[in-house]
């Protein structure tokens, strides 16, 4: 019979415990307060009045940016409702007097981004109008792309 077997030589599991306890944190040492994430949000329901306000400002002119910041909803989520409601969407393009402006602009230096926030469109928007009329377009550090 063997009495040792397995555990005869534990030199190694010891060694492997002692590794594993210098791992732990110091129990003399104070906790440190568990992170503050943020918990899930439930998505927002709206109400069939709140569906109608929502409509009746999109169709007053407002814009579902506005409206998502106003029912605390995002632009997405408006814009669903709109097409769950057969609601035309409006598309807020570039006039050619604005791709005009933009062009101008892009070539004064200003980034897509700023002439967007100018003009009151995505920057996609504009570099989209941008290589529409073939102007030549820069890369996030300002070189012209190749």
């Amino acid at each position: 019979m063997d009495l040792g077997g397995t555990y005869y030589n534990t030199k190694p599991q010891v060694e492997a415990l002692e590794a594993l306890l210098r791992k732990l944190p110091d129990p003399t040492e104070p906790v440190l307060p568990p992170v503050d994430r943020p918990k899930p949000r439930r998505a927002r329901q709206l109400d069939a009045d709140q569906i109608q306000e929502l409509i009746a400002g999109y169709q007053a002119g407002a814009t579902v940016y506005e409206l998502g910041d106003l029912f605390g909803i995002e632009r997405r989520t408006v814009s669903n409702v709109l097409k769950r409601h057969d609601v035309p969407m409006r598309r807020r393009g570039l006039t050619p007097k604005q791709v005009d402006d933009a062009i101008h602009l892009y070539n004064l230096g200003w980034s897509l981004a700023r002439v967007g926030g100018h003009l009151g469109v995505d920057h996609a928007t504009v570099l989209a109008k941008l290589r529409e009329r073939g102007v030549p377009t820069r890369d996030t550090h300002g070189r012209p792309r190749s």
